[in-house]
């Protein structure tokens, strides 16, 4: 099958969620809005004209007939077909649990560049972004990152199961973006989650990742992206 998956074409975003497993498992998929006429395909589905569930926003993945919106849904079927999510019920319950978290760390990481309106310039609201950003540095982000690690303290050296599954992805990609959005913030942390940077570190050399990563299609991080790196926010 050849999957179909619908984001913005010029950042990372929440679709680099979704390309992560795709790449991972070696799947043929085509990233539609970098294609020719691939902004009229994707104006489409959002406005429900494609057919299937109406989505609320993208990323979106069709899988044939199949229409799937959500982060964590997309990547969360993605992984149970491709190998890469826990074979039992339990796990694959538990993996969701975690990929579901890291969708609030990205939400909130997201809001602290535009704490008071999505559709208004960071400018605009940059006094405001400040103190959410103090906030998150000081207490929410020690606190998701905690979370990740004391998983892996129970659990071992994957977050879910015995072996690398689509949340283990999901770990690396947040703490890349946090990475280059709060460099100073997370050089503090660092120290407090050693299984979790190790955990990253596997994750690269997966040799299908790691081509992906290192090649061209991986879009770089920057300012009209979740994970931005504004000086003035990083304490």
């Amino acid at each position: 099958m050849k999957y179909e998956l619908y984001y913005w074409p010029e950042i990372q975003g929440r679709g680099e969620f979704v390309r992560l497993v795709l790449e991972d498992a070696d799947c043929d998929y085509v990233d539609v809005a970098r294609e020719p006429g691939g902004g009229t395909r994707l104006a489409a589905v959002l406005s429900g004209d494609r057919g299937g569930v109406l989505p609320f926003a993208l990323p979106v993945l069709y899988a044939g007939t199949t229409v799937i919106a959500q982060t964590a849904a997309i990547t969360s079927f993605l992984g149970e077909r491709h190998g890469l999510a826990p074979g039992t019920e339990a796990g694959r319950l538990a993996a969701l649990t975690i990929a579901l978290t890291i969708a609030d760390l990205v939400a909130e990481t997201h809001d602290t560049h535009h704490p008071i309106a999505v559709d208004k310039r960071y400018e605009l609201q940059q006094a405001a972004a400040k103190e959410r950003s103090a906030v998150f540095r000081r207490a929410r982000m020690p606190k998701f990152l905690g979370y990740l690690e004391r998983n892996l303290e129970r659990n071992g050296e994957v977050l879910v199961g015995s072996t690398i599954s689509y949340v283990d992805l999901a770990a690396f990609q947040v703490i890349e973006g946090l990475s280059y959005a709060f460099p100073r913030a997370m050089a503090r942390v660092r120290g407090h989650i050693p299984k979790l940077l190790a955990l990253r570190d596997r994750v690269v050399q997966r040799p299908r990742l790691l081509h992906y990563l290192t090649s061209p299609r991986r879009l770089a991080f920057n300012e009209q992206d979740i994970f931005r790196h504004y000086e003035e926010l990083d304490g």
